[in-house]
């Protein structure tokens, strides 16, 4: 039977219920996410790559369009526009910001737009205890962690680590703001965390004492150049993407979320392409290790550099928007399409 086109109603959802949606729903999040990459995997979503506005007079700014379609029993297409602005944390903002745009597969019409700041934040945080799951079995699981940033990543990362039944005996913090750093020790303390806290000044000490490391920093280019500080091979979780000199990947294991995506916009993989030619120091996808078709080696440190993909957000979102129609709580603008017939 063909399904009836009609234009959609179209909802604003806000930051509001978006959080409200996703409290305490982290292991069914983490799923989701794991579900989208394996979707992919089987080439049933479409991720183009992502494009990027950059300013001639606002360098350290940019903005990201992410646009994907994402297969599956939860079909939907859209679109992710998020800016990143980090001199907004000086006067007390967020760095980023951002709305999830929804369109409705049949028709294209967009149908929903979500307050994204929250849901980027959140897939990026599922996406990461999905790896750190995955690339810790075969081998110790990690006890000690160390977040190399403190920003709202380092504290999505650490609250779904926390929630997925992760336990550390020692939690270490690095960032170049002392301010900065003195915060996420509060954060940490007051959310119940039982593990030694420590404020590591030097990038050294933070990285030789933790066997799990979460890059979530704002760095534009690799500043961590040596290998030997990965000496005991730990689990990185390369998150923001730019941290590592092509000389700490090439001593590593290196996992990425897609391959195309890892290699552009200056990544460190890209660098590291670059420098040498080739891109066989990426062993595989996160996809390839959950299908069994890479196995992570013992005795070296692993990286995972998830550029990010469009349908994470999509399949959150759509959850988000899925659970707000179904508690009756969508905010509808009405006559939000006002030529809705070809010919008036």
């Amino acid at each position: 039977m063909t399904a009836e086109r009609r234009v959609p109603p179209f909802a604003v959802l806000s930051g509001a219920q978006v959080q409200r949606a996703l409290d305490g729903n982290e292991k069914h999040i983490v799923d989701l996410v794991e579900q989208a990459y394996r979707l992919h995997g089987a080439g049933r979503c479409v991720n183009p790559p992502s494009l990027f506005l950059r300013f001639p007079d606002r360098r350290s700014s940019r903005m990201i369009a992410l646009p994907a379609s994402l297969g599956g029993a939860n079909r939907v297409d859209g679109l992710k526009w998020i800016s990143s602005f980090p001199e907004n944390t000086e006067a007390g903002l967020p760095r980023a910001s951002a709305v999830l745009i929804l369109n409705d597969p049949l028709t294209g019409y967009p149908f929903a737009c979500l307050e994204s700041s929250i849901i980027s934040a959140t897939r990026t945080a599922a996406s990461a205890v999905l790896a750190a799951d995955w690339l810790s079995r075969g081998r110790s699981r990690p006890t000690r962690v160390g977040f190399f940033g403190a920003g709202l990543i380092a504290r999505y990362i650490h609250g779904f680590l926390t929630a997925t039944g992760w336990d550390f005996e020692a939690i270490g913090v690095h960032d170049l703001s002392p301010r900065n750093a003195a915060a996420f020790r509060t954060y940490l303390e007051q959310s119940g965390s039982t593990g030694l806290i420590a404020v590591h000044d030097s990038p050294q000490d933070l990285i030789r004492c933790s066997d799990l490391v979460v890059f979530a920093t704002v760095a534009a280019e690799p500043h961590v150049d040596h290998a030997a500080w990965f000496g005991h091979h730990p689990l990185v979780l390369h998150i923001s993407l730019r941290d590592l000199a092509p000389e700490v990947l090439l001593a590593a294991t290196n996992i990425v979320d897609d391959v195309d995506h890892s290699l552009r916009a200056g990544t460190s993989a890209n660098l590291t392409e670059q420098l040498v030619g080739n891109h066989r120091f990426l062993h595989g996808t996160l996809d390839d290790v959950m299908a069994g078709r890479v196995q992570v080696p013992p005795g070296r440190p692993v990286v995972f550099s998830p550029f990010g993909l469009g349908i994470l957000d999509l399949a959150v979102g759509k959850y988000v928007y899925d659970e707000v129609a179904a508690a009756g709580e969508l905010q509808i603008v009405d006559g939000f399409y006002h030529e809705v017939t070809r010919y008036g």
